[in-house]
């Protein structure tokens, strides 16, 4: 209690700083206002240090790249950040005690999402330190007789969902290791490792509006899958990870988990109807709109959509007061089209034109709206720059033209 008063007392005695002077968003959009936020610029090889006054920020509709913190979580670590500090390995004080039974708490959080025994869970940094626990050092362990099947079970470009319980079974019939990426997944689609004979699986925090840093690996005990660990050190996490398990960040990942659990089915009705209204509203406005990915087999929060005779990163250009993304953030940074489009079969062009749509547990209706509208007109503008656009409303087959190089 103390520290949540003193928390506000110092969140309260931060001076308000002056909105700018522009014009209001339509329809009521609230944009939101941060002191000390970084200025909105184009994207460049060298970042930049954020600046002293207030600019409005660009709404957020990137959350497969990340998730905001869901305040809940931050309620959970607040403490642990400031008034229990204890190293969770140091067992012969209150200090360690207290740390270790949270640590626990949220090693159980966690298994209880994806149906697991607490001890089949191990904490990491994130999702890529969990692939390279599960991958790169379970090939030493594998036979001349034996294999590795690896499928990430919600793409984070495109929103596709991979039958995990049919590859599962598949695996488990043929005594072949079965790992899935679930960073995508967790706290949005119900997964029991179990019932889908899931042998490893990679969990990322800040992905399930936990902290960013912490991460977690299913490893299966029974039958027992072995894995070598990919650093040594004091042993903790049962060797599987030495180092420090930093408190803070695992009690916000277990309550992110829980979080997810109770509220799973709620976010995923609300985030398919705005998903439903994004995609329909942009659809019926505009032609040569192409939805990538199977329709059906699909997260509703990931919308991967083409607009045919514009670039990708002209849009992304143009709607500059909405975040998104033309693919992966791991890649977003290359100007090379999508693998993951050209691995479906995705025209060139078509995946240039890329544009992946976030919406998350914090999206709302007006943010939708808006950026549909905005979406629609600078489709629009883009087009009518476009000689290739203009060609096609000619009649003219693109493919029939032989084009010449200089």
């Amino acid at each position: 209690m103390l520290l949540r008063t003193a928390w506000r007392r110092a969140a309260a005695a931060v001076p308000v700083a002056p909105g700018p002077k522009s014009e209001a968003p339509t329809r009521g959009l609230r944009l939101r206002v941060a002191d000390h936020a970084p200025q909105f610029a184009v994207p460049s090889d060298t970042a930049t240090a954020p600046q002293a006054e207030s600019v409005l920020r660009p709404l957020y509709m990137d959350v497969q790249a990340t998730t905001p913190l869901d305040p809940r979580v931050l309620d959970a670590m607040l403490p642990y950040l400031v008034n229990y500090y204890g190293n969770p390995h140091s067992r012969t004080h209150a200090y360690g005690w207290e740390s270790e039974a949270a640590m626990e708490h949220a090693r159980q959080q966690v298994a209880s999402l994806i149906g697991a025994d607490p001890r089949e869970i191990i904490f990491t940094s994130g999702a890529t330190e969990s692939n390279n626990i599960a991958i790169k050092e379970l090939e030493a362990a594998i036979q001349p007789d034996t294999s590795l099947v690896s499928v990430m079970t919600v793409n984070n470009e495109i929103g596709v969902k991979q039958p995990i319980a049919e590859i599962g079974r598949i695996c488990s019939s043929r005594k072949v290791y079965f790992h899935t990426d679930a960073a995508q997944a967790v706290g949005k689609i119900p997964l029991d490792v179990n019932d889908m004979k899931i042998d490893l699986m990679s969990i990322s925090g800040h992905k399930i509006y936990g902290p960013k840093g912490v991460g977690a690996i299913y490893i299966r005990r029974r039958p027992r899958v072995r894995v070598e660990a990919l650093q040594s050190g004091g042993g903790q996490e049962r060797g599987m990870r030495s180092g420090t398990v930093p408190t803070p960040l695992v009690v916000g990942l277990g309550a992110a988990c829980e979080v997810a659990q109770q509220e799973m089915e709620y976010d995923h009705k609300r985030i398919s109807k705005l998903a439903e209204r994004l995609t329909q509203k942009i659809m019926r406005s505009l032609p040569d709109v192409v939805m990538n990915g199977d329709p059906e087999h699909h997260y509703p929060g990931c919308i991967n959509l083409s607009f045919a005779y514009v670039e990708g990163e002209s849009l992304l250009m143009a709607l500059k007061d909405v975040a998104l993304s033309s693919g992966s953030a791991c890649t977003s940074a290359s100007l090379e089209p999508s693998y993951v489009l050209r691995a479906i079969g995705t025209d060139e062009d078509l995946a240039h034109s890329s544009i992946r749509f976030g919406i998350g547990r914090f999206t709302t209706e007006e943010e939708v709206d808006y950026t549909v509208e905005k979406c629609i007109h600078h489709v629009k503008r883009l087009r009518e720059m476009s000689p290739l656009w203009e060609m096609v409303q000619d009649g003219i087959d693109l493919k029939s033209i032989k084009w010449t190089q200089h």
